[in-house]
């Protein structure tokens, strides 16, 4: 009997993977699988993978002939899992020891159907941690009530997948969008709190994530980042009324974020890229933009008004500046 599956999406990973399996190495049980989806690689992934075939147990690799994205790269992973429950890894990243026997104690002693924790960003020497943004731990809530309020940093605005355990009961609430090659976790969290029953965070940091790694989709200017419009389109979708405000926020904040950042793009792909969030900004709620602008840093909100200078005024009442979403 499998008790947790691990899935670890890898495309031309060589760099890192090593560090991930050794990792998983220190995390070993017998009733722990690890699935590597090998999405396509050039390098020498599928080597050194087959390499820690002999060191960690429950090592198995599914290849597939062409890269398909991280999203359907996960599914595959999801779909081969027969743990009862699962969590995720980036191949560029690595675990404490003994993190996945904490995560599994944690929802086993909680009973609920997803846990979220804490993790280490690392850049060079620096770590960091950053914590799941929910004051309460260790107690089981309701994920719907920790998408609101609208105007402060929740749960929907921490959305790495890796950063928790999940029941695999839970099934089609796990499967990532993979019309999406960037964005996928965004809708995914949506979806996830808003129709799982249970969940819980605990005060739990292993995961130690590599920030600003040449190569990740986080750095890549290509046509994969207009993804970010179709993921809020599913965020959008068929949203319920009292979570409009928030989503609103969510997305004009990442927005600014990425027009912030967007000397990484050609001018072509920053012009398609301005056109397609002139567009959705205008499609929204204008009270609803015009509130979540006017909490944002004053720097952003320049950003979004050259974008949209159509943009109505900002409410005339004094507004807290919020703490960014990204």
């Amino acid at each position: 009997m499998i008790t947790l599956s691990v899935v670890v999406p890898v495309l031309n990973g060589e760099r890192y993977i090593a560090d991930a399996l050794s990792s998983l190495c220190r995390n070993a049980r017998h009733d722990f699988e690890f699935i590597v989806v090998n999405d396509g690689s050039t390098d020498a992934t599928g080597d050194i993978v087959d390499d820690f075939t002999r060191d960690l147990p429950g090592l198995t690799m599914l290849r597939n002939p062409a890269p398909v994205g991280l999203a359907d790269a996960r599914n595959t992973g999801l779909s081969a899992a027969s743990g009862r429950y699962v969590t995720f890894m980036d191949a560029d990243d690595w675990l404490a020891p003994g993190y996945l026997a904490r995560l599994v104690e944690a929802i086993d002693g909680l009973g609920c159907d997803f846990v979220r924790a804490d993790h280490v960003q690392v850049e060079g020497r620096k770590r960091v941690v950053h914590r799941a943004p929910m004051a309460r731990r260790g107690v089981v809530l309701d994920p719907r009530e920790a998408i609101l309020p609208a105007g402060v940093r929740t749960m929907v605005d921490y959305p790495y997948a890796w950063a928790g355990i999940y029941r695999r009961s839970l099934r089609d609430l796990l499967h990532f969008p993979g019309s999406l090659h960037t964005a996928e976790d965004r809708p995914w969290i949506w979806r996830l709190h808003r129709e799982a029953a249970t969940f819980a965070v605990v005060s739990l940091a292993g995961v130690f994530y590599r920030r600003l790694v040449s190569g990740s989709l986080t750095q890549v200017g290509d046509e994969r980042q207009l993804h970010f419009f179709d993921a809020f389109d599913l965020v959008f979708k068929d949203l319920e009324p009292e979570f409009l405000p928030k989503a609103v926020r969510n997305f004009c904040a990442l927005l600014a974020h990425h027009l912030e950042i967007a000397d990484r793009f050609t001018p072509a792909l920053r012009s398609r890229f301005e056109e397609r969030g002139a567009h959705m900004v205008r499609a929204l709620p204008a009270e609803l933009v015009s509130e979540s602008v006017a909490r944002m840093s004053a720097e952003r909100e320049t950003t979004l008004r050259a974008l949209v200078p159509d943009l109505p005024p900002s409410p005339h009442v004094r507004v807290r500046r919020d703490r960014e979403e990204t």
